[in-house]
């Protein structure tokens, strides 16, 4: 079956599906629909903005449905007759009466090597974890969450400085160009593929923007993790008074570095705040410091701590919370 022969409806949101979206498009396999969540409003001045899939789509001129929940599209999903339905990062379950249909059912993209890391933040976990390696894995999908029997996987190291942003664009390409190995020999009959071992299966959590808040007790390796799982979204935060006498300010915490425990590094309780030899702001942890190299204070600009304190040295003793 040629690809432009192949009828395809594509369901996804982010950028991880719309990267994925637009190699499919280059390689002759575009949709005759792409099926996406609703606009909505983003940032402070909750401006109206579309998802990521819904731009690339519009700008190929492709048919794009934008359900509350996607069983109002079951009638236009019949009358293409698809043979094939892909599915990459969409937010929602997709029922069986639509996963059935396709001629050659409906595949998923995950961003992990399942059954490990079922659910809707695999790459967060998995760099927040520590792993060393993740993967793409495509299955033939069921009603049940990231569940169905595999149809091809591969693996891919994660760099230690590897935050959720540059990961998940790592992977969404090594994601697309396995879908486009994949489709034609699928269509073909040619792959087999293989139920999960569901006694290995962990799963993840939705994150909320409370998840990114920093416990300092915690060591410094893990809220280093942290920082770079949940950077840019949720993004990792503390509070603090800027000056002694001001209310305490949200501050997003962009960058560290991780500093070892020595016998002659000060001590204090976690979260108290210290000169680094560099002139940066450390933060006693759990276990070890952390050196801020970017943080953002609430209604301001992203700075360098050794920028901010060439302004304010005396916030060197202050306690974060």
């Amino acid at each position: 079956m040629e690809n432009k022969k192949i009828k395809i409806i594509f369901i996804g949101t982010p950028e991880f599906g719309a990267n994925i979206l637009e190699e499919l498009i280059k390689e002759n396999f575009e949709p005759s629909l792409v099926i996406t969540t609703p606009d909505k409003p983003v940032g402070r001045k909750k401006e109206i903005t579309s998802p990521p899939v819904k731009v690339l789509a519009k700008k190929y001129k492709i048919k794009i449905l934008q359900p509350e929940r996607i069983i109002e599209c079951l009638n236009e999903i019949e009358e293409i007759k698809p043979d094939l339905i892909v599915v990459a990062a969409y937010r929602e379950l997709i029922p069986q009466k639509i996963l059935d249909i396709p001629k050659k059912g409906s595949l998923n993209v995950h961003p992990s090597l399942l059954p490990k890391y079922r659910g809707s933040s695999p790459i967060q976990t998995s760099i927040l974890r520590g792993e060393k390696e993740t993967g793409v894995s495509i299955i033939l999908m069921d009603e049940k969450m990231d569940h169905g029997k595999i149809v091809s996987n591969v693996k891919y190291k994660i760099s230690s400085d590897n935050n959720h942003e540059k990961l998940s664009e790592e992977l969404s390409d090594l994601a697309a160009k396995l879908l486009i190995k994949t489709i034609p020999n699928w269509m073909k009959g040619k792959i087999k593929p293989t139920p999960q071992n569901d006694s290995q299966a962990t799963y993840t959590k939705r994150l909320k923007r409370e998840d990114g808040k920093i416990d300092w007790g915690n060591s410094a390796e893990e809220i280093e993790r942290k920082i770079r799982a949940f950077y840019p979204w949720p993004g990792t935060f503390t509070e603090a008074k800027i000056k002694e006498n001001s209310e305490k300010k949200k501050i997003k915490i962009l960058k560290v570095e991780i500093m070892k425990q020595t016998k002659i590094c000060p001590s204090g309780p976690n979260g108290k705040t210290f000169l680094a030899p560099n002139d940066k702001i450390a933060v006693q942890t759990g276990k070890d410091f952390l050196i801020v190299e970017g943080f953002q204070i609430e209604g301001k600009k992203p700075t360098t701590s050794k920028d901010f304190l060439k302004g304010n040295s005396d916030f060197i003793g202050t306690i974060l919370d």
